[in-house]
């Protein structure tokens, strides 16, 4: 397997070459890692599986991870400084969803994997 066949794996976007975007020297490391870091708390892996099929209020959301609206409204501001999660407004209400569909993808692996330490065959292997 040639190094354009192990990109187009990925599913990226844009073409890239496996020595720039997606190699060890990559300038996107950093990033990567400030992605994890961010997502490296239950409550914001919670928020992003909330939102994987709908906007969502602040009040929906803390109903869905048994949370305060202050706190959910907390991990919010930071997920939007992140660019995880974008809003609209309606009226008095602010509404929020995923920027992209990366994110998304990035914890249903996450879990994926978290499924594979446990031993014998995860759920996401079953037809």
């Amino acid at each position: 397997m040639d190094a354009d066949t192990q990109v187009s794996e990925f599913g990226a976007d844009s073409e890239l070459s496996a020595d720039s975007e997606l190699g060890a020297d990559s300038e996107y490391v950093e990033l990567a890692v400030e992605v994890f870091s961010m997502l490296a708390d239950a409550t914001r892996v919670r928020l992003v599986l909330a939102l994987r099929d709908d906007e969502m209020s602040v009040n929906n959301l803390a109903d869905s991870v048994d949370k305060s609206p202050a706190a959910v409204s907390q991990h919010l501001a930071k997920m939007r400084l992140a660019r995880i999660v974008t809003t609209r407004q309606e009226g008095t209400r602010v509404f929020y969803r995923l920027a992209n569909e990366h994110v998304s993808q990035l914890v249903a692996d996450a879990i994926f994997q978290a499924e594979h330490s446990l031993g014998g065959t995860p759920r996401h292997h079953h037809a």
